[in-house]
């Protein structure tokens, strides 16, 4: 059974990212099969599911950094397979992401990672680039010092506010975050969600986030996707999913590991 869960009124808000009919496969091994899933500007979506069940592979379908084998992806309102390349370069100026473990250039420091994409999509005077990777680095909370620090001295945490810092690079409209807060420790974790939300809200931000993270789903996200049966199973708040009568839907967020975290009501203070 698929369950579409909507909120009153959501149809009406602004699709900053909408996927139709989404396919993939590796070779006879089909990933996704007709997926649709749309993403609301402004809002922290958090994408889950099954280990392996493919949200990985949606996400790096949709940056096209896996092939497809049907569907369509509008990305601001536009076409994005269809763009001729000069349109999408722009186009992708405009996407940022956190890939899993950070994946930092090891052979880059921290500022030269944050100026990697200013290098390949804008023509700026180094001082500039200096400037804007200093500004990114004050952004999400790492010390100056980090700048000119390798990835290999830096600890988990500061990985993964690196990695976000270079996400941000070009000043994205839409972020992209693989597991953010996997390996984190808890109040690491706790800080980076609060940090995501302080950006979201600051930048004016969307954000898909995939997760396994059940205390980032119901701090953080404003809505939830699950993915399961190669397609989006349910999608809609912490109380869809407490409510949603699938079996593995249930068992993630009624489980051992969720039974003492309250609705959403009782820790997640309204936005104003």
């Amino acid at each position: 059974m698929i369950v579409e869960t909507q909120a009153a009124g959501q149809d009406e808000r602004d699709v900053v990212l909408s996927a139709r009919g989404i396919t993939v496969a590796f070779g006879s091994n089909v990933v996704l099969d007709k997926l649709d899933l749309d993403i609301y500007r402004g809002e922290i979506l958090g994408f889950v599911g099954a280990s392996g069940a493919g949200k990985s592979v949606l996400m790096r379908s949709i940056l096209r950094l896996i092939p497809r084998q049907a569907g369509e992806i509008r990305l601001l309102g536009t076409d994005y397979g269809a763009l001729p390349d000069a349109d999408r370069f722009e186009l992708d100026m405009k996407l940022g992401v956190l890939f899993q473990h950070g994946a930092l250039f090891s052979a880059l420091t921290v500022k030269e990672n944050i100026q990697f994409p200013m290098r390949e999509y804008l023509d700026m005077p180094k001082a500039l680039m200096d400037e804007l990777a200093r500004l990114k680095i004050e952004l999400v909370g790492l010390a100056p010092e980090a700048a000119d620090k390798y990835p290999s001295q830096l600890s988990g945490g500061m990985i993964k506010r690196a990695a976000l810092a270079r996400a941000l690079a070009l000043d994205p409209a839409l972020v992209f975050l693989d597991e953010p807060t996997s390996g984190l420790d808890p109040i690491g974790a706790a800080e980076f969600d609060e940090l995501i939300a302080k950006l979201r809200d600051t930048l004016g931000l969307t954000v898909y986030m995939v997760t396994h993270d059940l205390d980032s789903l119901f701090s953080v996200c404003d809505r939830i996707a699950v993915l399961g049966k190669k397609r989006v199973l349910v999608s809609g708040t912490i109380d869809d999913m407490l409510d949603c009568p699938e079996e593995w839907v249930q068992s993630y967020f009624r489980g051992k590991r969720a039974r003492s975290i309250p609705r959403p009501e009782a820790r997640k203070p309204e936005r104003v």
